[in-house]
């Protein structure tokens, strides 16, 4: 599937909601595979159905050590449909974000280090669940894809905006 790219239209639209009538079908398992194989063959450790022209609120959190965040910690990949935020941490962490709608930069913002989560599986089952430090920053960066969103809407100041190169040799040299 095609990722959109930042000032394509679905980006800034809010997702719609799943009805009930959709789940448990062949159609909606066969997106979310498809949704998880775009993200695993560009290498992003979150995606959003926006992020694939599709509107539904959906999206997928997959953690893992790569060479963009070495100590990131490894999870199964995890579907969350019609995911919304019942709690989240007053305290702010600001760390670097990427995104793969937001090709070739990255950007140093503020989010809460814990949220918990109301979500449905594809069965249409709602669960609860809270995540905490990295994992937290993937849901709430995809979770903003889904009410129209990007991390470029975090940034307070222009210098909290690199080139991944740049990036990518600031932290190689530790000053970042």
């Amino acid at each position: 599937m095609k990722i959109a790219q930042i000032g394509e239209a679905i980006l800034r639209q809010p997702a719609r909601k799943i009805n009930p009538d959709e789940f448990n079908r062949n159609e909606l398992q066969d997106f979310s595979e498809a949704l998880l194989n775009t993200m695993l063959e560009a290498n992003g450790i979150g995606i959003a159905a926006p992020q694939v022209f599709d509107p539904r609120a959906m999206m997928f959190i997959a953690s893992r050590p790569n060479v963009r965040y070495p100590n990131a910690p490894q999870m199964e990949p995890l579907l969350l449909i019609n995911p919304l935020i019942v709690a989240q941490d007053n305290d702010l962490v600001w760390e670097w974000e990427g995104c793969l709608s937001v090709p070739g930069l990255r950007g140093k913002i503020a989010r809460p280090d814990w949220v918990e989560v109301h979500y449905q599986n594809l069965q249409g089952d709602k669960l609860h669940q809270r995540f905490e430090g990295f994992v937290a920053r993937i849901f709430l960066h995809e979770f903003d894809h889904l009410i129209g969103l990007t991390w470029l809407d975090h940034i307070v100041d222009g210098k909290h905006i690199m080139a991944n190169e740049v990036w990518a040799q600031a932290l190689e040299q530790g000053l970042l």
